[in-house]
């Protein structure tokens, strides 16, 4: 069986990471896509590329990790040029890079970070698109290829509760760029879908945790139905995981929600 090839954005700590260790372990080969580098505007520090090698390491040759920056679309088609290169094609393209940044009201909100949430969160999704459907639409019919971006809970039927105007808006135009990119994909058999995670362990959490004044990120949970701690990334990455696999295929154009029952 031809070993299945995936590129992974945000892929150096949190949800993407635990895409990558996911996909690895089922025996992909993955591109692992971090930008490894701090956003002056936002309020907490972003992942390292010593982060990014930890995560590729147990893998070997299996998984390669790239610097690049999903706000540069030649970056992203020079990344998905080495999948093919390397691996041999492509099968599957997460997006999982996304910032966060509130703690104001939305008019109140600067420029440069409401930049940086659409420019990485929402541009970042469509540059990964651009530069990843021509490679999935090579691989020989019937073809199996698909797409999965990392929306939000954010990104339900109301806003989160306090600052986060801004931030919901961007995992709004994720979800939209879903639909829109499943209805361009009709018929080729690549599909396209999105992960809505709840409040899961990761860096960002502890971010909104700062922005609402809270002692403790485990205060989140009392915000699902599931009566139970808040999520780990490793059960948003085994949705991701199911998204990009054979299993999925009745799947297009969709919001899995892994939120442990959010209501707000």
């Amino acid at each position: 069986m031809t070993t299945r090839v995936a590129v992974v954005t945000g892929a150096a700590r949190g949800i993407g990471a635990a895409v990558v260790h996911d996909l690895a372990k089922s025996g992909w080969a993955v591109v692992a896509v971090d930008v490894c580098a701090n956003n002056p505007t936002l309020p907490y520090a972003m992942a390292s590329r010593d982060d990014l090698e930890e995560v590729v390491e147990p893998y070997g040759d299996a998984v390669l990790p790239v610097v690049a920056d999903v706000r540069d679309p030649q970056a992203l088609a020079a990344v998905v040029s080495q999948a093919v290169t390397r691996f041999g094609g492509l099968d599957a393209a997460v997006a999982g890079a996304a910032v966060l940044a509130g703690g104001v009201p939305m008019w109140e909100l600067p420029d440069a970070t409401y930049d940086a949430l659409f420019d990485v969160g929402v541009r970042g999704v469509h540059n990964l698109a651009r530069a990843a459907i021509p490679a999935l639409l090579e691989r020989p019919v019937p073809r199996s290829g698909r797409f999965v971006a990392i929306a939000s809970a954010a990104a339900s039927e109301r806003g989160l509760w306090h600052p986060l105007a801004t931030y919901c808006a961007a995992k709004h135009a994720v979800v939209g760029l879903i639909r829109g990119l499943a209805a361009d994909l009709r018929g080729t058999g690549v599909l396209a879908s999105a992960v809505a995670p709840g409040s899961t362990r990761t860096d960002m959490l502890d971010a909104t945790a700062a922005i609402y004044h809270l002692g403790s990120v485990e205060e989140f949970a009392a915000h699902q139905l599931t009566d139970r701690p808040i999520l780990e990334p490793a059960e948003v990455a085994a949705a991701v995981a199911w998204l990009c696999s054979p299993a999925s295929s009745a799947v297009t154009g969709s919001v899995l929600h892994v939120d442990g029952g959010f209501i707000g």
